[in-house]
């Protein structure tokens, strides 16, 4: 892997370029988001990302992993890609449901290292929960509610729109896969209004003619 930028070196690690200072904000955890996009910024191919990915891609999002207490997916995310339990010790995944209707027999929830988050007023389940919101969840309001120091985010696209309609993501981890896909699938985020967050490039990588 290359690192194009900055300070140009032919042969770095994972590790060695993602293992930084993630300062956690007063009010709720650091929130980064790890996600892989086509050049025209489909962000699945038959309904899931593993189309759009490659070995380096897959060990990024392992990699980055292991600097998060939690991590936060989409229900539709969790059940597309086949989550499990999470391999890192300690970790926990909060999937983000507006109605908590899941297979709770699961290895995932069996392993009792996951937990929902949901509005607040949607149904009981029997597995712990965080909730905010009425009718719609409110993200800001859950992410305040998790004890942990960095989130890492995985899509999909509706909770990507709904982090950054709060203004909650601090670091966007985004592999570009050197292929066109069209189609209809969901772009990076999905309803998020419009808004003009800038951020700053820490450093592009190269590997294969995955940017």
């Amino acid at each position: 892997m290359r690192r194009l930028f900055p300070h140009p070196a032919d042969d770095v690690t994972l590790r060695d370029c993602y293992d930084v200072i993630r300062p956690r904000p007063a009010d709720r955890p650091w929130v980064s988001l790890c996600m892989v996009s086509g050049l025209d910024g489909s962000t699945v191919v038959d309904r899931n990302s593993r189309g759009l990915s490659n070995p380096t891609d897959q060990q990024l999002l392992l990699t980055l992993r292991t600097f998060a207490e939690v991590i936060l997916v989409g229900a539709g995310t969790v059940r597309a890609e086949g989550y499990g339990p999470p391999r890192v010790p300690g970790q926990r995944i909060g999937i983000v449901s507006r109605s908590g209707d899941f297979d709770f027999t699961t290895p995932l929830f069996a392993s009792g290292r996951a937990f929902l988050v949901l509005p607040t007023d949607a149904p009981d389940v029997p597995v712990p929960s965080v909730r905010a919101g009425v009718g719609e969840l409110d993200i800001a309001a859950a992410l305040a509610q998790i004890d942990a120091a960095v989130v890492q985010a995985e899509g999909g696209a509706t909770l990507n729109g709904m982090l950054a309609a709060a203004d909650c993501i601090d670091e966007l981890n985004l592999s570009i896969s050197p292929q066109m896909n069209g189609g209809a699938g969901p772009r990076l985020t999905s309803g998020a209004p419009a808004l003009s967050h800038r951020m700053q490039l820490a450093h592009v990588l190269e590997d294969d003619g995955f940017l």
